[in-house]
């Protein structure tokens, strides 16, 4: 043997000072927070930060209300919420917010969190706390934070622009709070639509919510689905499914949905036409 076993052979030393410098970049991102896990774990951390919803004592929505957009469910969908769906790049610590544009899904986790809960934000010049109605524009902002809160947005599809796997009119997140990021509620049923026309929007039952620009209706696709770092989610769109008799189907129907008085428990109807509902939507058009 020309070399004893304990003699080094190769390139031994380029592969220490290189394995040495490796273990010094990873100790410095670990200080900083920049491993792959560490962001992960931040990221979730900061979007399921639970959220106190509004806690509604009228039985009517307001503007300055914090709510889920819940859809109940169908055939081949499962009870699921609006979330943020952003991934771990981008995140911004400082201050803490979320890079536009950023995806929407529906999340199948119904619970309160900075990542399902959005502010209803008037831009009709309508004070904060007034009462919402069928048909008046609005806004929905997310609650991670007053510096970097992002609005649902909305525009006519094109080749370069729709929704994933459905190739539909796409919804996304976005910092400019412009024509595109005005919505409007309708009543679900078609038959009672014009006279509920103008009058005060209840809270926790089924309603239809319409992009203002577009006139599409907010849809959660269950035949639709994408990986997160969550989960598996529906795809979100804007588009109005209709069904034999020119209503709007249940992939359509959302809830928008509060708390208690207290602001403790999510008021979430088992059956959106329940006789509790009915009696909420009776109180709201009561002058």
């Amino acid at each position: 043997m020309t070399y004893r076993s304990g003699v080094k052979t190769g390139n031994w030393l380029e592969d220490l000072r290189l394995r040495e410098d490796e273990m010094k970049e990873y100790q410095e991102e670990k200080e900083r927070g920049e491993l792959a896990f560490q962001k992960e774990d931040f990221f979730k951390q900061n979007l399921l930060r639970p959220v106190n919803l509004t806690g509604t004592t009228d039985g009517r929505l307001h503007f300055g209300d914090v709510v889920m957009l819940v859809n109940l469910g169908g055939e081949n969908r499962e009870c699921s919420a609006i979330s943020i769906n952003a991934d771990l790049n981008s995140l911004i610590k400082t201050p803490l917010g979320i890079k536009a544009p950023c995806g929407v899904s529906a999340g199948r986790d119904i619970q309160a969190c900075t990542r399902t809960a959005f502010v209803i934000e008037s831009v009709d010049g309508s004070p904060e706390g007034s009462t919402l109605h069928y048909e008046q524009r609005f806004a929905l902002k997310t609650t991670l934070s007053s510096a970097r809160g992002l609005y649902l947005t909305s525009d006519w599809k094109s080749f370069q622009k729709c929704a994933k796997n459905s190739h539909l009119q796409e919804v996304n997140l976005d910092e400019d709070c412009s024509f595109l990021s005005w919505w409007k509620i309708l009543h679900f049923d078609p038959q009672e639509r014009l006279e509920n026309d103008g009058q005060p929007v209840p809270a926790n039952v089924k309603v239809l919510v319409i992009h203002y620009k577009t006139n599409q209706a907010l849809a959660a696709l269950g035949d639709q689905v994408i990986r997160t770092i969550f989960s598996k989610e529906y795809v979100v769109t804007a588009h109005t499914f209709l069904d034999s008799h020119k209503a709007e189907k249940d992939t359509n129907h959302w809830i928008l949905c509060t708390s208690d008085p207290a602001g403790k428990e999510l008021l979430l109807p088992t059956h959106p036409q329940s006789e509790a509902n009915n009696q909420v939507l009776t109180q709201a058009k009561a002058p």
